[in-house]
């Protein structure tokens, strides 16, 4: 479904990634982790076609990436709300935009709302949502297009504990239903495990290159916040924090 082959991405004279290669199947949930400034983003921008290569190719269901990708959905760790809509025409405005009915449109925001928590609320503003609300409406706004590729950067990390472990276990089951192909960015080890089939570790940048390819061959379906009590969870974590420990001490070096 996704394949990055011998990827280079650079902004000026400025190398990010370096000969980055790596495929992931159909259906699959990877998460990528890594030191700050190691062009994690920057990945999920190719992906979705946000970022043309330096050098290498980009391809999702075997078509080469060369635009926009409308295979994809992305969710940023900022909310893409517009706060000028309510909750019910910023979900709509997806499927409006890929040439679906008005009110087919308003049919699929109103019965993704309700999936995610969100009846009775359809005619709230953003600023009218807590942050948790307002994730789920994005959620709802990426999911209602049925994409085959999510990627997600970050996009819990402004929760607070709580919430955010409810979101997870939300999205892992709207993932399970949708099998799409999911790529999620993260900082923490502990989500990208819980969430994930495997662990993609990238070096600190520059010219970040991919360290480890780490297996999460723990069962589903998962409770996210029961899974780091699941066994063979912490040798998991113990072999990714070994490699990620490396290049988080060189990029703080650096920084200095």
């Amino acid at each position: 479904m996704l394949e990055l082959q011998k990827v280079t991405v650079q902004y000026g004279g400025f190398t990010a990634v370096e000969d980055i290669t790596f495929e992931v199947p159909a259906g699959q949930f990877v998460a990528v982790v890594g030191p700050t400034g190691c062009g994690k983003s920057s990945l999920l921008n190719l992906v979705a076609g946000l970022l043309a290569p330096a050098q290498g190719s980009v391809r999702t269901g075997a078509r080469p990436v060369n635009a926009v990708n409308r295979d994809c959905g992305y969710m940023f760790q900022v909310d893409a709300l517009l706060p000028w809509k309510t909750a019910l025409d910023n979900v709509l405005l997806g499927p409006i935009l890929r040439g679906t009915s008005r009110t087919e449109a308003r049919s699929l925001a109103r019965q993704w709302l309700a999936r995610v928590g969100l009846t009775g609320f359809e005619d709230r503003y953003p600023h009218q949502l807590s942050g948790g609300q307002r994730k789920r409406v994005a959620m709802a706004q990426v999911l209602v297009n049925r994409p085959p590729i999510l990627l997600m950067d970050e996009p819990f990390s402004a929760l607070d504990v709580q919430t955010r472990a409810l979101m997870e276990q939300e999205l892992l089951g709207l993932w399970q239903e949708q099998q799409a192909t999911v790529l999620f960015v993260t900082h923490d080890l502990e989500e990208a495990i819980a969430l994930s089939d495997r662990v993609l570790l990238l070096t600190a940048g520059p010219r970040s290159r991919l360290k480890g390819d780490h297996a999460v061959d723990l069962p589903r379906p998962r409770n996210v916040v029961e899974a780091r009590f699941t066994p063979g969870f912490s040798e998991i974590y113990e072999r990714v924090w070994s490699g990620l420990r490396e290049e988080v001490l060189a990029s703080y070096a650096r920084t200095r």
